[in-house]
């Protein structure tokens, strides 16, 4: 006849799952008021949200610099004709990076002053206008996330590498 009471594999057994219990029950936060994996889900989402409203502000605040940096070329080019063989490829380059950058306003919407002096100085003043949207887009992807931080230092990148561009334009510019 066989014994039917408590053997030592099943004592572990029933050992091993409660211990396996308690660890469960303890992964879930203490101070969130409504504890389990709803209110976890929950604060993922806010956390979430809080994410993609500060990404999608940063994506504004990235398009509306190179939005106003294209009206700035749409300027030049207007003003000084002679300067669209130059400034037509940067200027396209432009308004891919706002398209990159994603939904917002239309590029028409921004009006810029006429340019002022010759196109030697208007081309000048794009290439500090490429500068200073160098230097936004930086400091902008320090508070990117993983994603558009890549994208705005590569619009950076293209940013100095225009300015660079334009500088040397302006020294072949006529006056």
């Amino acid at each position: 006849m066989r014994r039917t009471g408590t053997t030592r594999r099943g004592a572990l057994t029933a050992t091993g799952a409660i211990a396996m219990g308690a660890v469960l029950a303890g992964c879930g936060s203490g101070d969130d008021e409504s504890a389990g994996p709803t209110g976890s889900a929950r604060t993922g989402a806010r956390a979430a949200a809080d994410r993609s409203s500060a990404e999608t502000s940063l994506r504004a605040q990235a398009r509306g610099v190179s939005t106003s940096l294209f009206a700035q070329y749409e300027t030049v080019v207007r003003t000084h004709p002679a300067t669209a063989a130059g400034l037509t490829p940067l200027r396209d380059a432009v308004r891919a990076h706002i398209t990159a950058l994603g939904p917002g306003d239309a590029l028409g919407l921004v009006r810029t002053r006429p340019g002022t002096g010759d196109a030697a100085a208007a081309v000048r003043e794009l290439a500090d206008a490429e500068r200073r949207a160098a230097a936004s887009h930086t400091q902008a992807l320090m508070k990117a996330p993983p994603e558009l931080a890549r994208l705005l230092a590569s619009v950076a990148a293209a940013s100095s590498a225009h300015a660079y561009l334009l500088t040397e334009l302006a020294k072949e510019t006529k006056a």
